[in-house]
């Protein structure tokens, strides 16, 4: 089993200053201070991770008796980070980091699969549209990612690969989401890049970029990347969820309920639900991020048939940590406790 790291008092004071935290009823079986659940996310704000807060929100993670407390981070590299670590018991971001840590040692399954599709799109600038019309033409172009050896650094280098266009021909640069990637699309600093909503909204809305790849529907990521592929995800630490089988149930089970209930409500009724500051461009633009993004969802939490076989064939074409290694895909997500969710 492994041992859970304690985090200094300024580690602490660093994490909860970029937290959020829900203070629900207690669990004594979970791990952390006082038997809170940390769970960090790759970007609370951003519409591929909303079942997070919207769980929160909607006091299903009170009512299972368990109490969590969401902390977040710019990228989700960052926050696979802080789990390896052991600041956090489980992280909300993309499926496809349980792969690369196999491979590196680490054992991490999902245990809940929010999603059957990236959620993505790749934007470019309205100035370098003529020149931008394809992945084909991401040779000697700098493009924005969340992070460097973030999900939206892998989706890239695959679609640049998959178009004969090798990794070493272009230049990804980390501007994170929100502001800091759309004043970098302005600038110029990046001729284009991959984001999420509410960021490609306002993107659009104030004129500054249009779309290149769609990947917000199961249709869009087939076309880009030849199957479903699962992306937002709650995963954690292998020996973790062994060893409180209890509390990863309720936790299952809280976000199991929060993917129904977005199934049956409008985007407007989800977004009135979110912290207001999450709307940065209106709320109007806001339920319509959430409108084109709410097609990457899955209804039950299952993790999608053949979705783990298209994210390593993706990541073998371009990443060489994979390309030759063995991966044991059965040891990378569970079914069982979002299909004991009621």
């Amino acid at each position: 089993m492994r041992t859970h790291l304690r985090m200094s008092a300024a580690a602490a004071s660093a994490l909860l200053a970029l937290s959020t935290l829900t203070a629900c009823g207690g669990d004594s079986s979970a791990e952390g201070s006082g038997g809170t659940v940390k769970i960090m996310v790759g970007g609370l704000d951003k519409v591929i991770y909303l079942p997070a807060m919207l769980t929160q929100k909607l006091g299903y993670f009170a009512e299972e008796g368990v109490d969590v407390q969401l902390l977040t981070e710019p990228a989700g590299v960052q926050a696979t980070t802080s789990l390896v670590s052991g600041d956090v018991q489980g992280v909300v971001g993309f499926y496809d980091h349980t792969l690369d840590l196999q491979v590196k040692g680490k054992q991490v399954e999902s245990v809940v699969q929010l999603s059957h599709a990236p959620g993505e799109v790749e934007v470019v600038s309205e100035k370098a549209a003529a020149g931008l019309t394809s992945p084909k033409d991401f040779k000697g172009k700098k493009l924005g990612v969340t992070g460097l050896g973030s999900s939206t650094d892998f989706l890239t280098k695959y679609l640049a690969v998959n178009d004969g266009v090798s990794t070493d021909e272009f230049s990804t640069v980390a501007v994170g989401a929100g502001q800091t990637f759309i004043s970098a699309l302005q600038q110029g600093s990046i001729e284009g890049g991959m984001t999420t909503d509410p960021t490609v909204a306002q993107i659009l809305d104030k004129k500054l970029g249009k779309v290149l790849i769609d990947m917000r529907t199961p249709e869009g990521s087939k076309q880009a990347l030849g199957g479903p592929y699962p992306s937002s995800s709650l995963y954690m630490n292998t020996d973790w969820v062994n060893g409180h089988r209890e509390t990863v149930q309720k936790l299952a089970n809280a976000m199991v309920k929060t993917l129904r209930w977005m199934a049956s409500h409008s985007p407007e009724e989800i977004a009135a639900k979110m912290p207001a500051d999450y709307a940065q461009g209106g709320k109007e633009l806001y339920a319509q991020s959430i409108r084109s993004t709410l097609p990457m969802f899955t209804t039950d939490g299952v993790m999608p048939a053949d979705g783990p076989e298209t994210v390593e064939r993706v990541l073998k074409a371009f990443n060489p940590n994979l390309k030759n290694a063995k991966v044991d895909l059965e040891k990378t997500y569970t079914t069982e406790f979002v299909k004991k969710a009621g």
